[in-house]
């Protein structure tokens, strides 16, 4: 411990953060430097300041990094169509690599020698940040305190924090009973009646999105416009990549869109039900996909669709600052070139539909795709051979009486 003289330390201003923060100051003996990072989580970070200030903080970073989290890593993950175990949009494990780059970013600003976190000894969180810490800076110091101290219970950290003369905001209203992460990607809920997977979740529980019975009984239109896999403008507004992924939030939400309520499988070996609200990120998934049907060859986009179980399970292991992710993200960045052009959704009540496609980039040809006369575009008796030159193994195969199972 007598080596580490300056921490950073991811700070919230929360109970655990702030408990975390006088307890370096007190085990370590140690300068803490706190960082709270603007992800568009919708809580003010600012009173983070003044939290920091009374516990004798001298150095305090408040970053708000709501363009680069969608520019840089947002962006990125959808040019791929990401997307884990089926279902997950990743908003909790797709922020964490942006966190991980900052801290190290600070602590070579400050000269510090450790960085710090509130992730627990059960989560992804603490593989996330640790890896990519270790990836940017190798020799870094990282300081776990859920894996080291006794405070492992919400009743202990109250104790500590009062015994400690800890300022910590006492609510007159009743706590969530979730463990609740979020930003302009999501929400998560964890934890409460979700640990029964077979309850259902609570209405009250949404924040975002009404919910789909509630939604409005009109349709809304709405039209992307994508530049190189990205969308750029909405209804022909131009927009910054945060200011389209707020406003699809708000539009998506308000049609009770993104609700997600899986099991999946982390990376420490258990299993965890959790709940997320993506409102956004869900239409951003059904519009790219439809701009990528029109522009895409068709071999690209099922290397693409076979690539990405690996990409998403690359992020959501903590793996972002990998040079394997870092390769398929070269390959997936290269397959956007053509991806050009404007999608029509309609959202209703829960469901994003697509109901129009249009790009200069297109490779779909309706003189050869109608049904009608194609006036010789194709020959149809061209596919004989090609059906029979497919079948031939199968065909050899039979005539040698081999049994198919």
């Amino acid at each position: 411990m007598a080596d580490v003289k300056k921490v950073v330390l991811a700070y919230s201003g929360g109970l655990d953060t702030s408990v975390i923060l006088k307890w370096l100051q007190d085990t370590y003996n140690c300068e803490v430097v706190t960082f709270t990072a603007d992800l568009g989580q919708g809580e003010e970070v600012e009173p983070a300041r003044a939290k920091a200030q009374a516990m004798g903080v001298k150095e305090i970073y408040i970053d708000d990094l709501r363009e680069e989290f969608v520019r840089d890593f947002v962006y990125p993950m959808f040019r791929a169509n990401t997307i884990y175990e089926g279902e997950y949009l990743l908003g909790t494990s797709i922020a964490r690599p942006l966190i991980a780059k900052r801290l190290i970013e600070i602590a070579n600003e400050t000269g510090a020698d450790a960085i710090s976190h509130g992730a627990t000894g059960k989560g992804n969180d603490q593989v996330r940040f640790e890896l990519g810490a270790y990836a940017l800076k190798p020799g870094v110091k990282v300081i776990a305190p859920w894996r080291e101290w006794d405070l492992l219970s919400r009743e202990k950290l109250m104790d500590y924090a009062e015994k400690h003369a800890i300022p910590i905001e006492r609510h007159g209203k009743k706590k969530s009973p979730y463990s609740m992460d979020a930003n302009l990607l999501h929400i998560s809920y964890e934890g409460g009646v979700l640990e029964d997977t077979w309850t259902e979740h609570e209405e009250d529980m949404w924040k975002w999105t009404v919910s789909p019975e509630k939604a409005p009984d009109a349709p809304t239109y709405i039209e992307l416009t994508y530049r190189k896999g990205d969308i750029v403008a909405i209804d022909g507004k131009d927009m910054t990549p945060a200011q389209v992924l707020a406003e699809l939030n708000r539009i998506g939400g308000a049609n009770g869109i993104g609700r997600l309520d899986i099991v999946e499988n982390r990376y420490v070996g258990m299993k965890s039900r959790g709940c997320y609200e993506t409102p956004g990120g869900t239409i951003m998934l059904r519009a790219h996909r439809a701009i990528e049907s029109i522009t895409l060859d068709r071999e690209v986009a099922h290397l693409k669709d076979e690539l990405m179980p690996k990409y998403a399970s690359l992020i959501y292991t903590g793996y972002w600052w990998s040079p394997e992710r870092l390769m398929l993200q070269q390959m997936i960045d290269a397959s956007q070139t053509n991806v050009n052009g404007v999608v029509r959704l309609k959202l209703y009540k829960g469901n994003v539909i697509v109901v129009g496609r249009k790009s200069d980039d297109s490779l779909f040809d309706a003189n050869i795709a109608t049904f009608e006369e194609d006036g010789g575009a194709y020959n149809q008796a061209d596919a004989a051979g090609f059906i029979k030159l497919n079948a031939l193994r199968m065909r050899i195969a039979a005539g040698k009486g081999r049994k198919l199972f």
